[in-house]
């Protein structure tokens, strides 16, 4: 039994590891090709190592190209989102959880069914209320549609749910009010699901594509997403800068997502999903 079970964990270890390469693949080919010429690429040439390895495309990228500009409209637009959004699905979360008041469950079913409902089809209505606003051709055009996550709201009453009322009764015995409750007692209980959440929400955030490109055309505010289009020719694309961009855009995601991995984990395995 025992040689049966370590067979079949390495046949388990086998396949997962077999996964993986495929998964990061794509990624690996893109950061090949960013280190070719724009002619090796097309000729498909060297296979799948550059031939005679050069950073002129990240020099392209980064000397020719404000995409450092762009770099910071991304971080600017993911970090206040993930930052708001966190706030109002933790504060919305807890008076879904732990209060009571008239049409509670009312509420709750309407905030779950925005789930629901793809983005494609409020589009046009979220599109001229941010015109009547006029906020077209500005980054809190990106922002406003994005500070609250009915799943993120659902996510946190669900996790606060499983906090021992009797915790809660005593600290408001000792004296604490409501922001307090949160803030010393809540939030570092839910810090696990903040984290993943907050994961989730920064790379939705950075990766978002079609809504910046409805509502900016300005050239200087446009999002690192926006940047990939800019760099493609009339008659003919510079493969590898655009690679190149590429890399640069996913990079940041993945270090936030090395910092947080065990937060994010924790998170995942401990949403008090009932």
């Amino acid at each position: 039994m025992q040689r049966r079970s370590v067979w079949f964990d390495g046949v388990i270890i086998a396949v997962i590891s077999v996964l993986a390469c495929i998964m990061l693949m794509p990624y690996v080919w893109m950061v090949l090709s960013s280190l070719k010429s724009n002619m090796e690429i097309v000729a498909g040439s060297g296979g799948f190592f550059p031939q005679h390895p050069s950073l002129d495309g990240y020099r392209t990228v980064l000397k020719d190209t404000p995409f450092m500009k762009w770099l910071l409209n991304s971080a600017f637009t993911s970090v206040v989102i993930t930052a708001v959004t966190l706030f109002t699905s933790a504060l919305s979360g807890y008076i879904f959880a732990k209060h009571q008041f008239r049409g509670k469950k009312l509420l709750f079913i309407l905030i779950l069914a925005t789930m629901m409902i793809p983005f494609q089809v409020i589009m046009i209505p979220t599109y001229l209320i941010t015109a009547k606003l006029g906020l077209i051709n500005h980054l809190f055009a990106i922002i406003l549609p994005n500070l609250v996550s009915s799943y993120g709201v659902f996510l946190a009453k669900q996790f606060i749910e499983e906090i021992p009322q009797d915790l809660l009764d005593a600290a408001r015995i000792d004296g604490a009010g409501e922001l307090k409750l949160m803030l010393r007692i809540i939030a570092p209980l839910i810090l696990p699901m903040l984290s993943a959440l907050g994961i989730f929400t920064f790379m939705n955030s950075w990766n978002n594509y079609l809504w910046p490109l409805i509502v900016l055309n300005d050239t200087s505010k446009m999002t690192v997403p926006l940047a990939l289009v800019y760099f493609n020719g009339t008659h003919m694309v510079n493969y590898n800068v655009v690679m190149s961009a590429a890399v640069l855009i996913t990079t940041p995601v993945i270090i936030v997502f090395l910092i947080f991995q065990k937060q994010f984990i924790k998170g995942l395995t401990m949403t008090g999903m009932k």
